[in-house]
């Protein structure tokens, strides 16, 4: 509903207006799409993966797993993520700051690191004391919050003009595919079957994906 709202407040912009009677933005199909832009469709996808797991791994998998394991009240876990999310906002505000500074690309790939080292925290953090709980999703969320508030854009200079607008949408959906659709599934599942560290080995491979992705499209930049 959000996302609907957003875009209906973006097309009835001047500057939207004023491109669509430019020919600047015309209705592309979505064969055509990815036939002309697959690739970088894919790119922009696997080089938001990181955040875009990270997202459900602060906000479904440890509702899942503090259910299962009883350490403390749900209500809790509730009250923390939305103290999280008052975190993640700030910290979405923030990263414009950081990537106008140090560019966008820079900005991600310092956030994938940051969410590998993460990572490696997590069994210690979920499996100890609430206080330690409630620790890894405020952190996750901050750190969600500067990634995710970049990830999206980071290929969208890549599509030709005409296919920016619903290249970019598009990019964003996938990624939300990939990376969050099944990640509390996912990692709920590997870790009943083979412990928290499957939540790190989780993260920790969104994080190559999107850092792979990140050396690809810098390096196709550097080609052209």
């Amino acid at each position: 509903v959000v996302a609907l709202f957003a875009r209906l407040r973006l097309v009835l912009t001047e500057e939207y207006t004023l491109a669509l009677e430019e020919s600047e933005l015309e209705p592309i199909s979505t064969r055509e799409m990815l036939d002309k832009q697959g690739p970088n469709i894919f790119l922009g996808a696997f080089a938001a993966l990181a955040s875009y797991a990270l997202f459900h791994i602060v906000t479904i998998f440890p509702l899942s797993w503090i259910l299962l394991g009883e350490s403390q009240l749900i209500g809790n876990v509730l009250i923390i993520q939305v103290f999280g999310a008052c975190i993640g906002i700030v910290a979405t505000i923030a990263s414009g700051v950081i990537a106008d500074r140090i560019g966008k690309r820079t900005t991600v790939s310092l956030m994938a690191i940051l969410i590998g080292i993460f990572a490696l925290f997590a069994p210690l953090l979920m499996s100890g004391t609430p206080a330690m709980q409630d620790a890894f999703i405020l952190i996750g969320f901050a750190l969600l919050g500067i990634s995710y508030g970049q990830a999206s854009g980071t290929v969208t200079a890549n599509f030709e003009r005409r296919f920016r607008y619903a290249g970019a949408a598009l990019t964003s959906d996938f990624a939300w595919l990939f990376g969050a659709a099944f990640a509390p599934l996912i990692a709920l599942g590997l870790s009943v079957h083979f412990g928290l560290v499957a939540v790190s080995l989780y993260l920790i491979s969104a994080v190559f994906c999107t850092l792979l992705a990140l050396r690809i499209n810098k390096h196709l930049e550097a080609s052209d």
